[in-house]
Order: C-alpha cells, then sequence, then structure tokens
C-alpha cells in the first residue's frame, strides 16, 4: 500500500513537472509562461466565471472599467472566436438613462450582405485626406477608420509595443507611438504618427531642449505619417509625467534621450509655445519643415482655449489639420485617483462641445476628427462617429487584445501578462508575433461590425452616419435625438460632399452590397 501511494505521489509529481515545462517552453499563454501550473487557475475561474458572477458576485456589466461582457467580445474578436452573444442583451434598456439606441433603416443607399462573416477584410479608409485642407506636402488619406492610440514604450514593455506594432501592419492601420518617443519596437511595419510631448523625448537635446534637426532625422528614417502635439489627456489631464529610475532602462534611455536609472519627469507644460497664437506657429513650423500633416491631442475643459483656436485658424490662414479628443474615461499608466475620476470631461461631452465650435466657424469640414476613450466598443464608436469623429484611437481595448486580464497593476511594473510592465520575467511571457495577429484581428473585427451597422443605418461607410440615426435613452417612456442632445445642427457631423462621394466610391469599389432572393412573378 505504501508503495502504492509512493508510486501515485510520484506520479503526480511528474506530472506537474511535465505541466510546468510544457508552460514554460510554450508561447501562446502569457500568464502561463510566467506562472507555470498555478496561472492555470485563473482559467479555470474564468470558466467558471460567469455562474459564479451570475449567482454570487457580479453581473456580466458590473465590472469596470471594462465589463465581462466587453472584454468577452474583445478577446474572442481577437482569437477569431464566436463572439456572438446568446438569449438576447442583459442590459437594462428600459431603466438606463443616457443609453444609445442606432436606428436602422428598412430601405437603405447601402444594403448588408447576408453573410455573417462579410466584410472581415473590407478596406474601411477615412473620409477625410488628412493634411490636404492645408496644402500640406505628405497629406493622406489614413487606410483605417480604426487607430492604435498613443501607449508609451516605458509605460508599456517592449514586447506590447512590439505585437502593437506588427499589428497594426496586418491590419492596415496607424500606431501613435505615444509621448515615449520611437523606439526600436516601433519599427516592425506599422505606420505611425509620431506624438511629441511636453519632454519633446526622442527629439530633444542634451540639456531637454526641443532639436528640430533630431525629430526631422526621426521622421525621414522611419515610417511616420503624421506629429501629434500632445496637450493632455483625458485620465490625467494638466498633469506632468514620472517614470521611475527602476524603470529607466538603458534602451529606455536611449530611446527618450535622457540618463539612464535617473527619475524621469515630464513637465506640465511645453516649452516651445505658452499661449493659443504660438502653438499655431510652431504648428505651421513642424508642417512646414516636414511636410506631414499636424495635429494636436486633449483633453476638454475650459473652452476658451478652443474658442481661441478656432477663431485664429478661421482668422489668420494658420491651423492644425487634425484634432483627437480623448475623453475622461481614457486610460492611463499611472494618476491620482481625484484626476482619473473627475479631471475633464467624458468624451461625448467634451467632443460635442469643441465639434460645435469648428462649426461654428465652417471648419469641420478642413479638420480630421479622431476620438479617444473607450471608442474601441463598436457602439460607443458608432456614437462618436455620428456625432463627426473621422477615425476612432484604441488603447486599453488593443492591450486586451494582446493578453491584458484588467488586472489594474500598470502603475505597480507587476503586470501579470507582460504587456505594462518592464519586468524581464514577466515579459517574457508575451510573444510579439502570435499576439499581434491577435491585435490585428481585434481592430479587423471593429472594422467589419462598423461597417456592418453603418449598412444597416443604411450608408456605406461609419462616417456617414448622421446623428439622426442615434437616440438617447432618457428612461422608459422617453429618447431624445442624438443632434438635440449635443445640440447640432442639421449635416454637422459629417464630411464634406466632396469627401463623402470619394468615400462612397472607395467603399462600394471594395465591398460587395448584399440584396434579396428573386422576386416572385407577382412582384414583377
Amino acid at each position: 500500500m505504501k508503495r502504492g501511494f509512493q508510486a501515485a505521489a510520484a506520479a503526480a509529481v511528474s506530472a506537474v513537472a511535465a505541466v510546468a515545462v510544457r508552460d514554460l517552453t510554450q508561447r501562446k499563454h502569457a500568464l502561463l509562461r510566467n506562472f507555470p501550473v498555478i496561472g492555470h487557475g485563473r482559467y479555470l475561474i474564468e470558466a467558471i466565471g460567469p455562474e459564479l458572477r451570475q449567482y454570487v458576485v457580479a453581473g456580466n456589466n458590473e465590472e469596470r472599467p471594462f465589463t465581462r461582457d466587453q472584454r468577452r467580445w474583445v478577446y474572442a474578436s481577437a482569437k477569431m472566436e464566436n463572439n456572438y452573444f446568446g438569449f438576447g442583451t442583459d442590459n437594462d434598456l428600459e431603466y438606463t438613462a443616457g443609453y444609445p439606441i442606432i436606428k436602422h433603416r428598412t430601405f437603405g443607399r447601402a444594403v448588408p450582405l447576408s453573410n455573417p462573416s462579410a466584410g472581415y477584410e473590407v478596406r474601411v479608409p477615412c473620409a477625410k485626406v488628412m493634411g490636404a485642407a492645408r496644402g500640406r506636402a505628405k497629406a493622406f488619406r489614413p487606410d483605417s477608420v480604426v487607430n492604435i492610440s498613443g501607449m508609451s514604450f516605458g509605460s508599456l514593455s517592449g514586447a506590447a509595443v512590439e505585437a502593437l506594432n506588427r499589428g497594426a501592419a496586418l491590419a492596415g492601420c496607424l500606431h501613435n507611438t505615444g509621448e515615449g518617443a520611437l523606439s526600436p519596437h516601433h519599427r516592425h511595419g506599422g505606420e505611425l504618427i509620431f506624438q511629441i510631448g511636453t519632454s519633446y523625448f526622442g527629439c530633444r537635446d542634451e540639456q531637454g531642449r526641443f532639436d528640430l534637426r533630431r525629430l526631422k532625422d526621426v521622421v525621414a528614417s522611419n515610417p511616420v505619417r503624421a506629429l501629434e502635439i500632445k496637450l493632455s489627456q483625458g485620465a490625467k489631464p494638466s498633469l506632468g509625467g514620472l517614470l521611475p529610475a527602476a524603470k529607466v532602462s538603458a534602451e529606455i534611455a536611449a530611446t527618450r534621450g535622457i540618463p539612464q536609472g535617473v527619475d524621469c519627469v515630464s513637465p506640465s507644460r511645453h516649452a516651445e509655445f505658452t499661449d493659443t497664437d504660438s502653438l499655431l506657429d510652431w504648428v505651421e513650423l513642424l508642417a512646414a519643415e516636414t511636410g506631414l500633416p499636424v495635429g494636436i491631442k486633449s483633453a476638454v475643459g475650459d473652452l476658451d482655449f478652443w474658442d481661441e483656436l478656432t477663431s485664429l485658424m478661421a482668422t489668420t490662414g494658420r491651423g492644425v489639420d487634425f484634432v483627437t479628443i480623448d475623453g475622461g474615461e481614457g486610460g492611463t499608466g499611472a494618476a491620482p485617483l481625484i484626476f482619473t475620476d473627475t479631471v475633464s470631461l467624458p468624451f461625448q461631452v467634451g467632443f460635442a462641445r469643441v465639434y460645435r465650435m469648428f462649426a461654428e466657424r465652417g471648419l469641420h469640414e478642413r479638420v480630421v476628427f479622431i476620438g479617444a476613450g473607450k471608442l474601441g466598443l463598436p457602439d460607443n464608436a458608432v456614437v462618436a462617429f455620428a456625432l463627426g469623429c473621422d477615425m476612432v484611437a484604441v488603447a486599453r481595448e488593443a492591450m486586451l487584445a494582446i493578453g491584458c486580464i484588467q488586472a489594474q497593476k500598470c502603475h505597480t511594473d507587476t503586470c501579470p501578462t507582460g504587456v505594462a510592465t518592464q519586468n524581464r520575467w514577466l515579459t517574457r511571457g508575451l510573444d510579439p508575433a502570435l499576439k499581434s495577429v491577435r491585435a490585428a484581428n481585434y481592430v479587423k473585427t471593429l472594422r467589419r461590425d462598423l461597417v456592418k451597422v453603418a449598412e444597416a443605418c443604411g450608408v456605406e461607410h461609419p462616417g456617414l452616419i448622421e446623428t439622426s440615426s442615434v437616440e438617447i435613452l432618457a428612461g422608459r417612456t422617453a429618447a431624445t435625438g442624438l443632434d438635440q442632445v449635443y445640440d447640432y445642427r442639421p449635416g454637422w457631423g459629417l464630411p464634406s460632399k466632396a469627401d463623402r462621394d470619394a468615400v462612397i466610391d472607395l467603399m462600394t469599389a471594395t465591398e460587395p452590397q448584399g440584396g434579396s432572393a428573386p422576386p416572385s412573378a407577382s412582384a414583377q
């Protein structure tokens, strides 16, 4: 009996050792590679999670910042698994004020294909040509309305940045570098928007001052399509940043142009301009020297800046080529709770106020509008397009696609899946080649869903969805049109007539239209 017990114990130890070896050598699951054997417990809990939440803990729509249903949709989309949901919605539509309802058309100009998988590889370009209105030498039409938002190398691991860049190349979308400069991990085929923050990482001299020559060198040697001046972000507007000395590795130091092993502090304001007028001077300088479209990224608080910006653009001949609006619900690697919770307007309110100011001065058709802040979910993105967005930038949803499990450890350097950490043991679990495919799958799926919703609304492209196609519920018995909620005039939210015609031609040339079965004899 004793021998039998010993044999069973030895067999059990051997089995565990075999599982551990397999986990350590496989590349598909970062969690298992970093936490062999015990990592399987997470998947076991996940498997019975819906039942536990339904009967014991919480519902599928109660977790934050992304609910279980939202995360499940991203995960399934990234893995090319079934991302459908059965039995019907478990959202409380009738009693949820602010809930958006998209109104389909019985008869529309665009007719969806019946095949559920149709449109997965469809090209969905921006409805506007970025930089064309201001005659920039390197104006271009972005190939994708869904792009990867700014997340810096340093905040994200090199493996995560590489996975996102490779994914951007596979999906044919743009990848924003974030303010942490353009690292070797950004050089894997994805086209870039180079973000310029207050520390001018990657384009600064030894004293930390902006260096135009270095910027031009970066642009000339990399696939940079546009420059984005970061004024603020939704989760922590008016704050600088801090990368602790322990995270400033030799690679990060070389990428940013800073000393290794020293706290990296980013100021809260730019040194190259002090007001809106000098900001526009700098925008025109960068555009003239590089030929690239130049835009700004900002959260929305006090509207005086936007009033000055649109006034100067309307009267001086200077202006930005694109505006990225980040909502207060957007993400960050680390920020004080008060800032993440209460400083800066949420996306819809902030964007609508800014868009109205551009539209009132006749500038809305000359600027590409990019939205950010939980817009990587189809319902949120559709409302953004109806309000006037030409593109959306996704960050945390892209992180989920490459393995993030919403552990909310970004600020501790202990991200268990190697996405938001510089810990070498943890980042080794993230295989960029495999995760890049998941990032691309997610972007393609989101684009497909946006096109399908657009077709349900009777139009060919998400940028052509009008405010009249969306209503906002105000309780069980009332709903208000999106245009009335945000005081939009007829035609606001849409590109110009010329841009609409051009993008319809592009979409109908690549996306076949659906139809019906042959009519009966009596209908002919």
